[in-house]
């Protein structure tokens, strides 16, 4: 649990420092450096020219690839707008939305309510808390990212694990380059940055992936499903800690309600 938990303040520890560099490469070029710094980690690591990969597969690994640097470039740019806590929770319902998708039980529509009741009070045509439309719209596009990187990575991960999300990660890199080098220009070559740059790689990718693996080989899925839908809540902790983000009360109860839904349908998910 200990393990699970550190993994996970590391990835919004990450994220906030990642905040500190928008001013200077802007958040795209601050996704292409996590990105491609965790690309060069996992290549390193898994060394996937080793094995060959079939043509046919090349494919799925392109689509699981891209969608997550999607997934990575859209979130940066949602919480330029947004404070950390909110982009989080409305990120989370990519990943909600398969699993009530691939849902069979009638008792599972509670949690789609409560999660369509917290995504409602977040968005600014409803709420009067403030949030940024794009910047919701721009949440909601990672959303979407996320939940195709989890379709994708399940079709791609029946090759070798290591080949397919190392190349999957240099994908992501390539996808995000033209934007972030765009954005970034030649600032993403000063060493303050590059070493930047590789502390949110590390502490965004490498180090919180790592200790999720730790924390699968003790914890039994049910309990790690539910205990990571507290995301959501530690990223609004370290946004408010870290960056001084407060959000409202209002807010606070949306974050509430899709943790519930989150936990509630990893439960029942479980238990089947």
């Amino acid at each position: 649990m200990a393990a699970l938990v550190a993994g996970m303040v590391s990835l919004q520890g990450g994220a906030t420092f990642a905040k500190t560099l928008f001013p200077t490469v802007g958040p795209a070029g601050t996704s292409f450096l996590r990105v491609g710094f965790s690309a060069l980690i996992l290549l390193g690591f898994w060394r996937p020219w080793r094995r060959t990969l079939p043509l046919r597969e090349a494919g799925w690994i392109w689509l699981y690839g891209s969608a997550l640097g999607l997934m990575n470039l859209l979130f940066y740019l949602a919480i330029v707008r947004l404070p950390l806590g909110p982009a989080v929770a409305i990120e989370f319902t990519g990943p909600l939305a398969v699993a009530i998708v691939a849902s069979r039980r009638l008792s599972d529509f509670l949690w789609i309510g409560v999660a369509v009741t917290g995504l409602t009070l977040l968005l600014p045509f409803t709420a009067t808390d403030g949030l940024d439309p794009l910047g919701v719209l721009l949440a909601l596009g990672a959303a979407l990212a996320w939940a195709l990187y989890i379709l994708f990575g399940q079709r791609a991960g029946r090759l070798d694990g290591g080949q397919a999300v190392s190349i999957g990660m240099l994908t992501a890199a390539i996808v995000i380059a033209p934007f972030g080098i765009a954005e970034g220009g030649a600032g993403l070559l000063a060493p303050p940055v590059l070493l930047a740059g590789l502390a949110v790689a590390v502490l965004s990718s490498a180090l919180p992936y790592s200790l999720e693996m730790v924390a699968l080989r003790r914890l039994d899925r049910k309990t790690f499903g539910i205990l990571l839908s507290l995301e959501p809540a530690l990223a609004a902790c370290a946004g408010l800690v870290l960056l001084d983000e407060r959000i409202t009360p209002t807010q606070w109860l949306a974050i509430a309600l899709v943790i519930a839904a989150s936990a509630g349908i990893t439960a029942s998910a479980r238990r089947r």
